[in-house]
């Protein structure tokens, strides 16, 4: 029988905007009853940590869109890494030559699949550009527009790749990292 891995589901546009508000014990439960183990969810914006014996990500993806369809009546995209794979993308860090930069915001895309694409890609809309691409992750450095305001890349990143995709904060995701650490050690 295989071993239990900790995995991290990513779940796109909840309680965003006043959208597909969902607490986050509900939502625990939901992977719970799912037959889950472990379960902890990070920050209200949909990130649950759980282990299981699958290594099916597009399974499990599956498989938790249907409890939270079932559950919440809200059709909601998630992307499944191991927590494995989230750390080494931190350790990796593409961003290494912005981080600091005033006036830029770092995002990662997490992909529900794998894409190759010449980089960099732009967005002049958005101010966005896409510096790095791997293990099924987009990782886009955002700069301030004319308005003031950053552009927001989950859309943008869909649109180009054909794919879903759920966007995350750099430091939310190096943050996870360290929350599941403790989180492990207790």
């Amino acid at each position: 029988m295989a071993d239990l891995t900790r995995h991290v589901a990513f779940l796109r546009g909840i309680n965003v905007g006043g959208n597909k508000l969902i607490k986050m014990d509900a939502l625990a439960d939901v992977f719970r009853s799912a037959g889950f183990r472990n379960v902890r969810t990070y920050i209200a914006s949909g990130n649950v940590l759980f282990d299981t014996r699958s290594s099916d990500r597009k399974a499990l993806a599956k498989k938790i869109e249907r409890s939270l369809e079932k559950t919440f009546g809200h059709d909601i995209a998630v992307v499944v890494f191991t927590l494995d794979e989230i750390a080494s993308l931190i350790k990796r860090n593409p961003f290494k030559q912005v981080e600091g930069e005033s006036d830029v915001i770092l995002f990662v895309t997490l992909l529900a699949k794998s894409v190759r694409k010449k980089l960099p890609i732009l967005s002049t809309t958005e101010n966005l550009e896409v510096v790095a691409l791997r293990d099924r992750a987009a990782f886009i450095v955002g700069r301030r527009k004319r308005t003031g305001w950053f552009g927001f890349p989950n859309n943008f990143i869909e649109k180009e790749f054909g794919i879903a995709a759920t966007t995350r904060n750099w430091s939310s995701l190096k943050k996870l990292v360290a929350f599941a650490s403790r989180e492990d050690k207790k």
